[in-house]
């Protein structure tokens, strides 16, 4: 039901997930991402506890690929399932289910894993992948994360349309470094876009610089005269 990619940045450590569909709310069910543990995709016919679970896999001390395995060892409808994993090593472990709706299909190399499902043709899944490779090393991992939605949407996307998107990224802490959703929208990952556009400019610099100086150390709440009105 949705392309989504997980990715860890490999010079800051961040984990994060980006994700579309046509599905209402879709950043409330398919991405779950934590600090220094890794980040998850669970889509097609979705589980979304197999986020949850498999984090809890991988803070036990599997990597992606063994904790993908055990995660869906447990679900008996595993085959209609579609699952993408990265650790906080940067490995990374994907899953399409025979039973998942066409066209399915999955990449992965080092620090990300791309997947979908109920796509136009396997260009969406290509064209993500090349666009998350292309970005430059040096922009944020949500704007490189954003950026490989607009080229899987570019592409051809959900076959049955568009509805919602979603950006997750983490860094130290469980407060997010950016979390930003598209509940509702005809464009929703143009809109996606335009909201990590204004976060990021002078209008949003007050709350991006609390949000990234939370996710970064949890005694930054310490000082309330810091946080914005």
């Amino acid at each position: 039901m949705t392309f989504s990619i997980v990715a860890r940045d490999r010079s800051t450590g961040m984990l994060g997930m980006a994700v579309a569909t046509k599905v209402l709310a879709v950043g409330a069910i398919c991405p779950w991402v934590r600090a220094g543990v890794g980040a998850v995709a669970t889509q097609a016919w979705v589980n979304p506890f197999l986020g949850p679970i498999t984090l809890d896999l991988l803070e036990e001390g599997l990597d992606a690929g063994g904790a993908l395995e055990e995660a869906l060892a447990g679900d008996s409808c595993a085959p209609y399932r579609q699952l993408a994993v990265v650790d906080a090593e940067g490995r990374s472990a994907a899953y399409t289910g025979a039973k998942a709706d066409p066209w399915c299909g999955h990449s992965h190399g080092d620090d990300y894993a791309v997947a979908g499902n109920l796509l136009v043709s396997e260009e969406t899944v290509a064209a993500m992948e090349t666009a998350y490779l292309t970005a430059h090393p040096e922009h944020d991992l949500a704007d490189r994360l954003i950026a490989a939605l607009e080229a899987g949407q570019a592409a051809g996307g959900d076959r049955r349309g568009r509805q919602s998107a979603a950006v997750v990224v983490m860094h130290r802490t469980v407060v997010p470094f950016i979390d930003l959703r598209v509940d509702d929208h005809p464009e929703p990952v143009a809109e996606l876009r335009r909201l990590y556009t204004l976060l990021t400019t002078e209008d949003g610099g007050e709350t991006l610089r609390f949000c990234h100086e939370m996710a970064a150390d949890e005694s930054a709440a310490e000082n309330p005269a810091d946080y914005p009105d």
